[in-house]
């Protein structure tokens, strides 16, 4: 108990405490945003580049003020991605004190996990699912009962398209992390989740379902790696068992020769 009895400290001192690691966060995306508003049309102009890419050329705005929240939306959105690894470290300091060594060292995995899934989650949204929905999205221009249809994208529209596909990739890609840490506090076991299967297959595909268009191609970029991160994060959870088991052994040994 040494660990955490040495750093109790009075209600009034965590909410200082609070208040001090929030003052960072806020800190971290205010200089973030900052930056990144000044860059905004570089990076919207990297988002549009799927669009372009499927020949796409041109996007319009209709409300005067369009574009320029278009420009804040995008800085706050890249400031938020800057900012996550210090909203982490403060998060995992303010947290840490009252965790056993055992446990700390349990957490930081988890931690250094969440950003790196994230990318590849938001780099399959962006470089492999984007494409294919805005190719099947621009595929109904043509002539309709004698009339020409076009595509006429709005910056703010293409901008809620594409930071849902990034964000909504990044976050179904912590599905190992969530069922890790179910696992590790005892709310699931490895069996549940085996035997759990095929509501996860249906899970999976529910969630691409709604985070995709409709089209059969961009569900399954999705539904289908999500499976695989099950599968994974049930693996992840056998081989940390093992090695649990084998530390429980090794210190009941250790007590009986002691």
């Amino acid at each position: 108990m040494s660990d955490i009895d040495d750093s109790k400290m009075p209600l009034l001192d965590h909410l200082i405490e609070f208040r001090n690691r929030l003052l960072w966060c806020v800190l971290a995306l205010a200089i973030s945003f900052g930056v990144c508003f000044y860059f905004a049309s570089p990076i919207y102009g990297w988002l549009v580049q799927p669009l372009k890419n499927v020949g796409q050329d041109k996007l319009i705005y209709t409300d005067v003020f369009e574009a320029f929240f278009v420009q804040v939306k995008v800085g706050l959105f890249a400031a938020m991605m800057v900012s996550f690894p210090v909203f982490a470290t403060q998060m995992y300091r303010f947290i840490a004190p009252g965790l056993y060594k055992n446990e700390k060292r349990a957490f930081l995995p988890f931690l250094l996990m969440t950003p790196v899934l994230f990318t590849l989650g938001a780099s399959l949204a962006y470089f492999g699912a984007m494409p294919v929905a805005l190719k099947f999205l621009l595929g109904f221009e043509g002539n309709v009962g004698g009339m020409t249809q076009e595509a006429l994208p709005g910056v703010g529209n293409y901008l809620s398209f594409a930071t849902t596909f990034i964000f909504g990739f990044g976050v179904a890609f912590q599905l190992p992390v969530l069922l890790m840490l179910l696992e590790r506090a005892g709310i699931v076991s490895r069996d549940q989740l085996i035997a759990g299967r095929r509501y996860a297959i249906v899970g999976a595909f529910a969630i691409a379902a709604v985070l995709t268009p409709p089209d059969v191609i961009s569900q399954l970029m999705l539904a289908i790696p999500l499976c695989l991160l099950y599968e994974f994060a049930i693996i992840a959870i056998w081989f940390t068992q093992k090695r649990r088991n084998k530390k429980a052994e090794e210190t009941t040994a250790d007590t009986e020769a002691a």
